[in-house]
């Protein structure tokens, strides 16, 4: 059965990368309308109600319409991918692109949770923490990618310093950011 399908291996990878694209662009998204979403609650009424009713429907449309279903499509594909040619989990590469996988699914998860606090005006983050919070997605993203792309001549060592290095250079941005916001 599965020798019959290996001729749509690469369907299944296209699959994966299309809808990993969508699951990132959801999980960017959804940080910078959380971010919105808790900045409004500073404001005036009845803007903050008009604004915080708003923030909470895109959220609840974005996350179930766009972002869980690409990230339920992109693990079905990969699992098709995985089934297809289980060679791939004898590699190290594979191994560290899932571990990376694994964190950002938890990622995921925890995104799902602050939909739901956002929904019920549970503000346990500010939006300085919630942009930190979004640039995590890039660093998984960052990591996935150049594990992928670069297979087994990725020097773990360099690798890591690399995936350290943007950290640290997003961090920063970040902080820069939020000076210049608070200088206007």
């Amino acid at each position: 059965m599965i020798e019959t399908l290996l001729p749509y291996y690469r369907y299944f990878i296209a699959l994966h990368v299309v809808f990993v694209i969508s699951w990132m662009a959801g999980l960017f998204y959804i940080l910078s309308l959380f971010i919105y979403h808790t900045e409004a609650n500073d404001k005036p009424e009845p803007e903050k109600s008009t604004l915080i009713k708003q923030f909470t429907k895109m959220e609840a449309t974005l996350w179930n319409i766009i972002a869980t279903p690409a990230m339920v499509i992109s693990v079905l594909a990969g699992i098709s991918m995985l089934t297809l040619r289980p060679g791939l989990l004898q590699t190290d590469w594979m191994w560290v692109k899932l571990g990376f996988v694994v964190g950002l699914l938890i990622y995921h998860f925890i995104c799902q949770n602050i939909v739901r606090q956002l929904k019920n005006n549970q503000f346990k983050m500010n939006s300085f923490q919630l942009r930190l919070w979004r640039e995590l997605a890039t660093i998984f993203m960052i990591a996935i990618v150049f594990v992928v792309i670069l297979k087994d001549s990725l020097n773990w060592i360099y690798g890591l310093i690399g995936i350290m290095g943007v950290a640290l250079a997003i961090m920063i941005a970040v902080k820069l950011y939020k000076n210049y916001r608070l200088k206007k």
